[in-house]
């Protein structure tokens, strides 16, 4: 990833100013009170220096120095111990000709990184989501969730550090992670660290780096958009005022996700797709598959390895808003590569939370911009239990069919689910079916599918629609599919069953 360096349970990098002259100094993103990956990682630290000079890179304990590297534009790994309880030190001495130069970061931790991006919906910070005063106040009680947030930086080629910062590693207090709207820090990326911290008591670095209505081939490097067809012809969308973000292709990726590469992390979550469901729906199904495959791809090389090639990604369905009519093809689907379910055969080691009941059409900030950040974060931080850490019998994520029959004589539709149900509401519009007309050429449109009666595992249909067979099924496949929590069907985690389409041809019973 362009510079050399030297690795300390982490990995040091040393190399030339790119500002120009003789600057001895870490990265950009590396600070006190800042949370390193680690072990069985080794967690890369890295720095520019004079060149030719040697680097001495020391990791103390209690002022106490426990391990001692030096490098000369070199590379090398070696596994830091990480006691979860104690702070660190972290210090590099330049040996040159001149006077020697010290450089030392204090009170750092070692634990698991989480990187968070995307767009507007992960920006909101914690004092524009509901219960936001209960939530600061609670912030203190959270010394070891530490958070980062870079600056809304764009650039036409590759950098290799941080531009800009808008917060450098913190403490939480009420006052950073609710500095203003949009601003940092996320509330998503922090509740989803508040939840993993409770579960593994070990301390969670938080990185940020997101950017209101900015689409996804902004994040995207050139590989990825020649992968899925070149840079769209049309990048001007036609956006509300609060989503108009960056529009031209890969400028975040080179400013913000590129300079990022050299970290070790455990893994990234990402809400993303509001701007994109505006245009270039059927492309997301193949940029978003091939943005985490890329990404895997470059952190893991960035990382010297040190990164898992197939790091865990967790992603958000992104919940509906009034005003919008997208037919046919549904926003909700193309996050999962059209498989309605994650982790499959495309997206392995990804969990998604499911968001289409936490529509809010009195959110202050656009029906667009829901307040529950906490059932965001909630059902994120069980995806990552499951996939990222390897929890077994945790359920992550609500029931989803496992067989759909046809009873084309009493005109029902029998839906079986693999996990237990629970039935909030009855609902004569949220299933949908289509079938085929007189002829291929003239199918029907799709037309409600009536719920008339549920079991444990089962629901049961009305179809009224064409003379012809039933040939497709969908489920809340709509921008506004139910009211807030009032889907029809979760199971008993109160998990809501995800949107759905079957295409292929149903068995008939």
């Amino acid at each position: 990833h362009g510079s050399k360096g030297v690795v300390l349970g982490c990995v040091a990098i040393w190399g030339l100013d790119p500002r120009g002259g003789v600057t001895f100094r870490f990265a950009s993103y590396y600070g006190d009170h800042m949370v390193l990956q680690k072990k069985p990682a080794g967690a890369v630290v890295w720095g520019y220096g004079e060149a030719g000079a040697n680097v001495t890179v020391s990791l103390s304990k209690d002022s106490k120095v426990i391990m001692k590297k030096m490098a000369q534009f070199s590379t090398w790994i070696v596994r830091a111990p990480a006691d979860h309880g104690v702070p660190y030190s972290v210090m590099a001495e330049q040996h040159s000709r001149e006077e020697p130069k010290n450089l030392t970061l204090r009170d750092i931790y070692f634990g698991d990184v989480w990187l968070c991006s995307g767009q507007s919906n992960m920006e909101m910070t914690v004092s524009q989501i509901i219960n936001a005063s209960k939530e600061l106040s609670e912030a203190p009680l959270y010394p070891y969730v530490r958070v980062f947030t870079a600056s809304l930086i764009q650039s036409e080629v590759e950098l290799q550090d941080l531009a800009k910062i808008d917060l450098e590693w913190s403490i939480p207090t009420a006052e950073n992670l609710g500095h203003g709207n949009f601003s940092y820090f996320s509330a998503v990326c922090w509740l989803f660290g508040r939840h993993l911290y409770e579960t593994l008591r070990y301390p969670i670095g938080l990185v940020e780096s997101s950017w209101g209505g900015s689409c996804i081939e902004s994040w995207s490097s050139g590989r990825v958009l020649q992968e899925c067809g070149g840079v769209p012809k049309r990048m001007e969308f036609l956006l509300p005022t609060l989503l108009s973000g960056p529009k031209m292709p890969s400028v975040l990726w080179n400013a913000m996700i590129h300079p990022l590469l050299n970290m070790s992390l455990t893994g990234v979550i990402w809400y993303q797709g509001e701007a994109n469901a505006l245009v270039n729906t059927d492309l997301y199904n193949c940029t978003f598959p091939a943005l985490i495959a890329d990404w895997r791809r470059t952190f893991h090389a960035g990382s010297e390895g040190q990164t898992q090639s197939l790091f865990p990604f967790g992603f958000v369905q992104v919940t509906g808003s009034q005003g919008t009519d997208h037919g046919d093809r549904n926003r909700c689907s193309e996050p999962t590569a059209d498989y309605g379910y994650a982790p499959n055969k495309r997206m392995p080691n990804t969990f998604m939370a499911v968001a289409v009941d936490l529509c809010d059409e009195h959110s202050p900030y656009g029906s667009i911009h829901p307040r529950d950040k906490q059932n965001v974060a909630y059902r994120l931080h069980l995806g990552a239990r499951a996939v990222a850490y390897g929890e077994k019998g945790l359920v992550f994520q609500g029931p989803y069919p496992t067989k759909v029959v046809v009873d084309g004589a009493r005109g029902l539709i029998n839906v079986t689910y693999g996990q237990e149900l629970l039935l909030l509401l009855m609902h004569d519009r949220i299933f949908e079916v289509r079938s085929m007309g007189l002829s291929a050429q003239e199918p029907c449109q799709w037309v409600p599918a009536p719920m008339v009666s549920a079991s444990s595992h089962a629901v049961t249909l009305s179809s009224p629609g064409c003379r012809a067979a039933v040939t497709r099924l969908r489920y809340a496949w709509a921008e506004w599919p139910c009211e807030y929590r009032q889907c029809p069907l979760y199971n008993k985690h109160l998990l809501p069953a995800p949107p759905f389409v079957i295409d292929s041809a149903l068995r008939t019973g």
